[in-house]
């Protein structure tokens, strides 16, 4: 596994309010419980479109403002991926400060509910890292405003095949648009995290006839997935300087940044982490000068919020695929305003999902 430290390159520091992290966010809210330990922070970015709906995150974070910093940058990527794909909801997150595997019990995530439901609808919440459907199952119990609860209780499940299967869609158009053809076979692909979406992302890969190699902080993780589904592992030292020709970021953030893009010997980058561009300006432009193909997160990896979106709109599951099938024509169309309008793929991205919000804003205030 990689050893490479990457630096947070911009941590929020200073009053929350005065940060550029904390700009046009409508909500930031603190929770706290003494007896389960819940040390929670929710981040409601945009209800412009409709109510904030965005999973909830577990992660032993360095410190609080890690904390405050992440869940901000995911709660205003949220707005983005919701608008991009049509949807009539705002952007939100939430992160538990903790390691879900010591330290989440069933009696946090009924605490964690009880925090949720006390902000009447404006945050819907959802499964992320270090989160599952029986912890979702939990937070039903105490709250109607949560959707990635199981089939069985008339929920759409575990949204992360469906994130896994938009990911791969925009991979294979960033395949097309780089190569003229999206056929994946022989293409050396690294997934970097291999949770539940990584995973799945690696069966679609192997199953095309990529040629897979991946990477994870857990070991057992990496033995299980790689014997599971033939993949190479990872021994380096250094990901960034492997020979590959596609980079799956499939863990945390920022992964994009000052000192791995330059190492960089991949023509894509396409993967299913959030905020992958440590700066979005800055390293979105290193990218592009770097000659590669950046396919924006916020809209490759928008098929769980698609997927739990249904229960929201009463859709089926093969619905819930149909629509994620999409998101191959919306990033090909991305990739031609770039190239047409001479701005990065991100910019370009960002300017369709921020004019749909802008519309509404415009039409609510003359209604």
């Amino acid at each position: 596994m990689s050893d490479l430290k990457i630096l947070n390159e911009k941590s929020l520091s200073g009053p929350v309010f005065g940060s550029e992290a904390y700009k046009n966010h409508e909500q930031l809210v603190f929770c706290q419980d003494e007896e389960t330990g819940l040390k929670a922070i929710i981040g409601i970015h945009s209800t412009v479109l409709g109510p904030a709906l965005g999973g909830t995150r577990m992660w032993n974070y360095e410190n609080e403002a890690d904390a405050i910093r992440d869940v901000l940058r995911l709660s205003r990527g949220m707005t983005f991926k919701a608008s991009i794909s049509g949807l009539n909801l705002g952007g939100g997150k939430a992160v538990i400060i903790g390691d879900s595997r010591k330290d989440k019990t069933d009696a946090l995530m009924h605490k964690f509910g009880r925090f949720v439901n006390s902000l009447g609808g404006r945050y819907i919440t959802a499964e992320d890292v270090g989160i599952n459907t029986h912890d979702m199952e939990m937070v039903k119990m105490e709250t109607d405003h949560v959707t990635g609860i199981p089939e069985s209780m008339g929920g759409s499940g575990d949204p992360s095949p469906v994130t896994a299967y938009g990911v791969f869609m925009g991979m294979k158009a960033a395949a097309h648009h780089r190569w003229g053809s999206d056929n994946l076979e022989g293409k050396k692909v690294m997934v970097q995290g291999i949770g539940h979406v990584g995973e799945t992302l690696v069966k679609h890969l192997t199953e095309a006839g990529a040629r897979v190699t991946i990477n994870d902080i857990h070991e057992d993780r990496l033995i299980a997935v790689s014997e599971k589904y033939n993949t190479s592992i990872f021994k380096g030292h250094n990901i960034f300087e492997d020979d590959m020709d596609i980079y799956a970021p499939c863990a945390l953030g920022a992964t994009v940044n000052s000192v791995t893009i330059p190492m960089m010997k991949c023509e894509i980058i396409a993967g299913a982490a959030n905020n992958q561009l440590a700066d979005e300006r800055v390293h979105g432009q290193m990218v592009k000068e770097a000659g590669i193909l950046y396919a924006p997160d916020f809209l490759i990896n928008a098929g769980g919020l698609i997927n739990v979106y249904s229960e929201i709109v009463h859709y089926d599951r093969a619905e819930s695929l149909r629509r994620t099938e999409n998101i191959y024509d919306t990033t090909l169309d991305i990739f031609t305003m770039s190239d047409k309008e001479g701005i990065t793929t991100h910019e370009a991205a960002l300017k369709i999902a921020m004019k749909r919000v802008e519309d509404r804003k415009l039409e609510l205030t003359n209604a």
